[in-house]
């Protein structure tokens, strides 16, 4: 037996049980779900909030959203780097600490609604901070997820992290319309601002891994190993993008009542998929799986354009939360396949970037695209950005063998 043969051998001799997975990783997974409802609830509500109370355009709502993109873009490489060099524990503990100070924004920010340009500003300071707290808990959650139960579980990791974060949207989106209808943007504000708090004590009794690297790695480096992979997920994740920023003006525009069923579509069927299937990445590649999940995704968009009742927005939203999910990890486990473990940490934040840079430009570009065309045309046009996956899909299961 060769010596890769061998290594592979082992290592999926010490593979724990899927239910040991799940219980080393739920404490993990609970905290990202409570963090995350931080940016859940405001998903229906800010949009809103921008383009109605501060009356700004719809290309104003989509650099607010993707502002939090950019942040956690920009972060990525230090994220990555700090799990690395100081244990995923230390970054996803400061990730929380950093979130919270996103909701204290969004309350200061109220106080400029009769400057509503100064307050716009406010928000998007808010925005950065949740960046780039989000950057810290996803990279890492995942790497720390990685380093507990081992990178022949990569796919699992992200799958549960994911189920964690979406779940949180699917949650958020119906929860934050009625806590601004009872309390306003000042209630969603504060819950912004304490929820992170409220996942620390899962945290602190998980077993902290060891740092992997005694040195910080040059960013590009890694990088180069997973563009190809990343660029799947950039192309991919536009669908996501243009449901989260402007689902909601969707509905008011055409006079369905808020869109918070929407979201839930989406994460519902994002979590079932990843519940029941989420173990496919890891045992038939993840670029197979990748394959078949961005054409489910891109009929979903599809439908959510040439809907005509709020009951096919909500099927095209659940088909496209359907295929965005497994795409997301079948992507991923062909990036940690071709990064180096001692650059696990850095190599999850360089994939995920990839994901940052699609919303980051997703929200002002889709927006221009409505000012000039309407609401409807993104989600025609995020299709057939969804579909160049495939494309990216076929090349990764023509070059399997990366390392």
């Amino acid at each position: 037996m060769s010596v890769p043969q061998s290594a592979q051998a082992t290592s999926t001799a010490q593979s724990p049980p899927a239910a040991n997975v799940f219980l080393t990783l739920l404490p993990i997974t609970l905290a990202v779900f409570i963090s995350f409802l931080s940016i859940g609830l405001p998903l229906p509500v800010l949009p809103l909030h921008v383009h109605n109370v501060l009356e700004m355009s719809t290309l104003v709502v989509g650099l607010v959203i993707g502002a939090q993109f950019a942040a956690a873009l920009l972060s990525r490489a230090w994220a990555g780097n700090l799990a690395d060099t100081q244990g995923s524990k230390h970054a996803m503990i400061l990730g929380l600490m950093i979130m919270c100070l996103s909701g204290l924004a969004y309350l200061a920010s109220l106080s400029f609604v009769s400057t509503p340009t100064l307050s716009v500003w406010v928000l998007v300071i808010g925005r950065i901070l949740l960046g780039c707290g989000e950057s810290l808990i996803v990279t890492g959650a995942l790497s720390w997820g990685i380093g507990l139960v081992g990178p022949q579980n990569a796919g699992k990791v992200m799958a549960w992290v994911g189920v964690a974060m979406y779940g949180a949207y699917a949650v958020g989106a119906p929860l934050g319309v009625t806590v601004n209808q009872d309390y306003g943007f000042e209630g969603i504000s504060l819950a912004v601002t304490l929820l992170p708090l409220l996942s620390l004590p899962l945290l602190l009794k998980v077993r902290a891994t060891a740092p992997t690297a005694l040195r910080r790695t040059p960013f590009y480096k890694v990088l180069s190993l997973v563009w190809g992979a990343g660029m799947g997920l950039l192309l991919c994740s536009v669908g996501f993008g243009s449901l989260t920023a402007f689902v909601a003006l969707l509905f008011a525009d055409r006079d369905w009542g808020n869109a918070s069923l929407a979201f839930t579509a989406f994460g519902v069927a994002f979590i079932a998929a990843r519940m029941f299937f989420g173990h496919l990445p890891d045992k038939l590649g993840g670029a197979r799986v990748a394959l078949l999940c961005v054409l489910i995704e891109a009929v979903g968009l599809l439908l959510i354009w040439g809907a005509h009742s709020p009951a096919i927005a909500y099927l095209g939203a659940a088909l496209t939360g359907w295929g965005y999910s497994l795409a997301f990890p079948g992507f991923g486990v062909e990036a940690v396949r071709r990064a180096p473990p001692e650059s696990r940490g850095v190599a999850m934040g360089a994939y995920v970037a990839f994901l940052d840079i699609s919303l980051g430009i997703t929200g002002p570009a889709l927006g221009a695209v409505a000012g000039t065309w309407g609401i409807e045309a993104i989600y025609l046009l995020s299709a057939v950005v969804v579909s160049l996956s495939v494309l990216v899909a076929l090349r990764l299961m023509r070059s399997p063998n990366a390392k």
